[in-house]
């Protein structure tokens, strides 16, 4: 039987469970919601669980906000113990004695805290000349990788219990729990691993408030609607710029905008901004400093601007 498939625009706190892959995850989602558009807003391993915030429809034009965010993490270090991919899944290289104490854990701990330097693994999603790390693995190839900076914001030891360890870990963008874990068991001079993962949080989105696949699939297609989040939800941080009836009218078609006289919530003085009309989210423009330049239009709002007798982008 054919799904109908439907425009629904919002996203959805989803509480990704074990072994689902983001994309399968994701496309289960979206057959629930019988969404026409969907995307995720950062990949999970099938072996983490947690929040994975999904974008249905016009809100996939906005992940990038996501993407840039802190996240948090509860995770499970496994000493002793070395593997090809840092974590569970991979095959284990190493094993060594753990001759460690919980003052020597914390105090290696705290060499995490703030900005560091980490190398990515070469099982990751991560870019070389247009392909994917792990396909080079998969062809027996290692490739030199670059350290880069990341911010480890917090950092805490929730429990130590001889060959295992369980942190929280609030961190920046670009930041690999599998490698910090891998890093942490180099210091205490024992090896580690990463055991399990469970994303908490990114941004001011908490898995508390994120639905569960059981929950969902329980649930009325009006009732799954009511779990969505409003598209502007992502985007909280920016400066508020509010239009009238012409100014919109212009910027459905891709004009640039001078701003002098329309009202601003928020310190202005030029980047991202959300753009509103009537009380409704249209939009992301730019502010150069004298004008609005449009970003991301909802398509609502280039197809009113169209049918006034405007051409979108002139």
């Amino acid at each position: 039987m054919k799904h109908i498939k439907r425009s629904v625009d919002g996203i959805l706190l989803f509480d990704k469970p074990l072994t689902l892959s983001s994309n399968i995850a994701l496309q289960k989602v979206r057959r629930l919601f019988q969404a026409e558009k969907a995307g995720h807003t950062g990949t999970l391993d099938p072996l983490a669980t947690g929040l994975l915030p999904i974008c249905l429809g016009e809100a996939t034009k906005f992940t990038s906000a996501l993407l840039e965010a802190d996240k948090t993490y509860y995770a499970l270090i496994k000493l002793g113990q070395t593997t090809t991919t840092a974590d569970a899944e991979g095959e284990i290289t190493s094993t060594n004695p753990v001759q460690v104490n919980e003052e020597q854990v914390r105090a290696v701990l705290l060499r995490f805290v703030g900005e560091i330097q980490q190398t990515p693994p070469m099982h990751s999603a991560l870019k070389h000349q247009g392909k994917a790390l792990y396909e080079y693995i998969r062809q027996g190839e290692t490739i030199e990788r670059a350290s880069r900076s990341i911010t480890i914001y917090e950092l805490h030891l929730m429990r130590f219990a001889g060959d295992e360890l369980e942190i929280t870990v609030r961190c920046s963008k670009g930041t690999y729990i599998r490698t910090l874990a891998e890093d942490i068991g180099q210091a205490l001079g024992c090896g580690a691993h990463l055991g399990g993962l469970r994303r908490t949080a990114i941004g001011r989105f908490h898995l508390q408030d994120a639905h569960t696949l059981s929950q969902l699939e329980e649930m009325t297609l009006a009732q799954r609607d009511a779990c969505l989040l409003p598209l502007d939800s992502l985007l909280q941080e920016m400066p508020t710029v509010l239009l009238d009836s012409a100014q919109l009218l212009r910027i459905g078609q891709g004009q640039k905008l001078v701003i002098e006289s329309t009202p601003v919530v928020g310190s202005l003085l030029q980047g991202r901004v959300r753009l509103y009309a009537a009380g409704s989210f249209v939009g992301l423009a730019d502010f150069d400093g004298q004008c609005l330049v449009p970003v991301r239009i909802l398509s609502s709002v280039a197809k009113s601007a169209a049918q006034a007798g405007l051409v979108f982008g002139e």
